[in-house]
């Protein structure tokens, strides 16, 4: 059997090759981005990416335009990457070395980095940028309890996947008129302020283009800060979509490795798949799994997000694994409050 990509992701890695060279000739720059990582006492992993941008504007004027584009959603998908890139992440005087993947996406591994348990900073640069600052949430060895939480209509109102609404919602609106699910910010704050040091990460198909702005949104809406977990869309070195399902139980999997000892509560909607990936995650790891809590879409909602009607099928719940639904923060915290009242 072949070990070639598929034939669409050498064509994406050859376009993306081309049109580098050519912004490179017109003076475009190689920028770090950097998105929030997390870790263990043995690991850190590292999370960002490398792209080419032209010069900052240097009027007042231009520098608003730039600041008006950068706030409506289509911005965020207009990146150039840098393919391949070499780049060095620093941790504690230690470098270590890395290269960007063919979309020049960062994603390293950094063993035996020293740091203590808690949030703390790591540089990132190539040879051509400039150092950024990347956040990473060290987890200590303790914790028992973590929070997994969807974004799409779990957190944020988006009414995905309709294609038009999610396009309006995401390449044309501007960021501050994107609203939060009722009360989740409070049941996230509320659940992790009984487990001091706990985690939280944010798990979603959504495009990696996107963090910047739902790291912004989190703050906005007072969401306890951590890691995301996004994809990046398009052909993948095996066919021509990326899977979100697959995604999202990949990254499951990975969590319960980079943290056996946690058991995480899981928190999604009924919009997509998140009861039917958390119910097969709950059958293969149901000791990894402390509740699963579930944000019921309304009859509209439902509609929108998939043309259906279709709510929670009980029959596909996991004995022995606390269940919850309700249509709000407000809902399910009381809804957990009742069942994890001896947590």
């Amino acid at each position: 059997m072949s070990t070639r990509p598929f034939i669409a992701a050498r064509v994406e890695e050859f376009i993306d090759r081309r049109i580098e060279a050519l912004l490179r000739g017109l003076g475009w720059r190689e920028r770090v981005i950097c998105y929030t990582g997390y870790g263990s006492s043995e690991q850190l992993r590292v999370l960002g990416r490398v792209i080419l941008v032209p010069h900052r504007a240097r009027t007042t004027f231009g520098k608003a335009t730039e600041e008006l584009i950068r706030r409506r959603g289509f911005r965020n998908f207009f990146s150039a990457a840098r393919v391949r890139a070499p780049f060095t992440v620093t941790v504690n005087g230690r470098t270590v070395h890395g290269v960007t993947d063919r979309g020049g996406y960062i994603d390293l591994r950094v063993r035996d980095h020293g740091l203590q348990p808690g949030w703390e900073q790591v540089e990132v640069q190539t040879a051509e940028s400039e150092p950024e600052w990347a956040a990473v949430h060290v987890i200590a060895d303790s914790a028992r309890f973590g929070l997994i939480s969807d974004i799409d209509d779990t957190i944020i109102s988006t009414f995905l996947p309709r294609p038009m609404i999610a396009a309006w919602n995401s390449f044309i609106r501007d960021e501050s008129a994107r609203q939060a699910v009722p009360g989740m910010a409070r049941m996230y704050a509320s659940m992790l302020a009984r487990h001091p040091g706990a985690p939280v990460v944010y798990l979603s198909t959504g495009a990696w283009n996107t963090h910047g702005f739902l790291a912004r949104f989190l703050k906005r809406h007072n969401f306890p800060p951590g890691p995301m977990l996004l994809t990046d869309w398009g052909p993948t070195n095996t066919g021509w979509f990326r899977s979100g399902w697959e995604h999202k139980a990949a990254a499951l999997l990975q969590l319960t490795r980079d943290f056996p000892q946690i058991s995480w509560l899981l928190v999604g909607d009924d919009g997509q798949h998140d009861p039917a990936i958390y119910t097969e995650f709950a059958r293969i790891a149901p000791d990894r799994v402390r509740a699963i809590a579930i944000r019921q879409l309304t009859a509209a909602e439902q509609v929108l997000a998939h043309g259906t009607t279709g709510m929670i099928d009980p029959d596909d719940e996991v004995a022995d694994i606390p269940w919850v639904s309700a249509p709000d923060g407000r809902g399910l915290l009381s809804e957990l409050d009742r069942l994890l009242h001896h947590d």
